[in-house]
């Protein structure tokens, strides 16, 4: 596909995503890498346009340079966004023992959990709640189970799912839950989809992508 084809594609589905005011936003592509530019007015509506030009076909890596730009009146201080933050992980879907440091409006988030989806659950709640510039999630996960075990879930995964070609995807799991994923895919919606099979497996703790699109 060519750069420019892919452009409008992309433009096209910022303007159909209905969580992103794509007004301000500004797209290049080069060889299938996307740089998405300019700024919007909340990191909710930066997350949801760098998800929507993942789910665009031919692109093959993304830059995000989207600033988050709050008017006068739209600040909040940081304290208050720690209060809240704090407050929406308790009604949230995760352990007690995640931290929260914020500064300038961006928060940090930290402490340790025995699931992927836990650590995903703190920065989906946070990186809605006003005045939140950005969100550097650092929550580390706790290894629980043997090397072999996490080895076999992932490959399981991987083969039931719909939108992945497993034969082509080779996995290697080494000590502390450190998972390397190696192969072919098609684009980066099935790269996503290995990732996500390879992050649901208990004890993962890192997934490295070696993975080639072709």
């Amino acid at each position: 596909m060519r750069d420019k084809e892919l452009r409008k594609d992309i433009l096209d589905e910022l303007d159909f995503e209905p969580r992103v005011n794509a007004t301000h936003i500004g797209v290049a592509v080069d060889n299938g890498v996307v740089t998405l530019a300019g700024h919007v007015s909340n990191y909710a509506q930066k997350e949801a346009a760098v998800q929507a030009a993942r789910r665009v076909k031919g692109v093959r890596a993304i830059a995000d340079d989207i600033e988050v730009r709050f008017g006068s009146d739209k600040k909040t201080a940081d304290d208050e966004i720690a209060k809240r933050a704090m407050d929406i992980l308790k009604w949230s879907d995760v352990p007690s023992n995640v931290t929260v440091t914020v500064r300038n409006g961006i928060v940090t988030l930290g402490g340790e959990v025995a699931w992927k989806f836990e650590k995903v659950a703190a920065e989906e709640a946070v990186r809605k709640l006003n005045g939140v510039r950005s969100v550097a999630n650092i929550v580390k996960i706790k290894p629980h189970v043997s090397i072999p075990d996490v080895k076999q879930k992932i490959e399981n995964a991987l083969k039931r799912s719909a939108e992945i070609e497993a034969k082509g995807i080779h996995v290697s799991v080494h000590d502390g839950g450190h998972v390397v994923l190696e192969g072919n895919v098609h684009d980066l919606f099935e790269r996503d989809a290995v990732e996500t099979a390879a992050w649901s497996a208990p004890g993962v703790r890192v997934v490295e992508d070696k993975l080639r699109i072709s």
